[in-house]
């Protein structure tokens, strides 16, 4: 009876729950987001300093790839221009994202036809030196994340120095210099404005485009760069040169 009386008075205490499954998840996926954003701000700030050495594109082609990393003081001007002429004019004033170009890529492709991308040279650079190519919402959150990160810590001029180094020429090419070599026999340094417009031509589909004896509208396209590098120079490169 006096034990019955004790174990009312002393109830016993309740053991402690154990995590439930959810939990379990919640925090294991809370560290990977955590590792990502550690390891995803380490890789930008590490190739701020160290030229990118290869990137998965150029891992997975199945013609292999030739490179050859060249500083941007060893890249002619024109052969800039060019690029931010043919693949993004607002290079130097926007924060790594054209929401006016994003916005007419969408509208084009609600009409149908073969599907259009807005992307900046950040996007396009932060695709091809930490990602994949295609599409994907995953793939796309991922290029925005990265952008973002290459437009704060490494600055414009980086980008564009990264962006000549490891854009596809051609089958099996990447780089601007490896392309100059390639097409004309010598560096990129010594681009004229033409041959750099011609490569830049190349730039969204280097598999398909010919540099050298182009035809039809890759030739009026690589014509149309040439002459607009001239009005790019010193307002709209400003960012790469001050």
């Amino acid at each position: 009876m006096e034990d019955e009386i004790k174990a009312l008075k002393n109830p016993p205490r309740p053991r402690a729950r154990a995590p439930g499954r959810v939990h379990k998840v919640a925090w294991l996926l809370a560290r990977l987001v955590a590792a990502f954003l550690f390891l995803s701000v380490a890789q930008v700030v590490i190739y701020k300093f160290v030229p990118v050495p290869v990137t998965f594109t150029m891992l997975g082609d199945p013609k292999g790839f030739t490179k050859d990393w060249t500083p941007l003081t060893r890249i002619d001007r024109s052969m800039v221009d060019a690029a931010i002429s043919g693949e993004d004019g607002k290079f130097c004033s926007h924060n790594g994202f054209d929401q006016d170009a994003i916005l007419q890529a969408f509208r084009r492709n609600q009409k149908g036809g073969r599907i259009r991308g807005g992307s900046t040279i950040s996007q396009q650079t932060a695709k091809n030196v930490f990602l994949w190519q295609g599409g994907g919402y995953v793939r796309k959150a991922l290029e925005a994340w990265y952008t973002v990160l290459i437009e704060a810590i490494w600055g414009k001029r980086r980008i564009m120095e990264v962006y000549l180094n490891v854009a596809e020429t051609g089958i099996g090419t990447y780089g601007v210099e490896a392309g100059a070599q390639r097409y004309y026999g010598k560096g990129a340094q010594n681009l004229s404005s033409i041959e750099a417009a011609r490569i830049a031509a190349a730039f969204p589909q280097p598999k398909k485009r010919e540099v050298v004896g182009a035809s039809g509208f890759v030739r009026r396209h690589g014509n149309a760069i040439a002459r607009r590098i001239a009005v790019v120079r010193g307002d709209y490169d400003a960012c790469v040169y001050q």
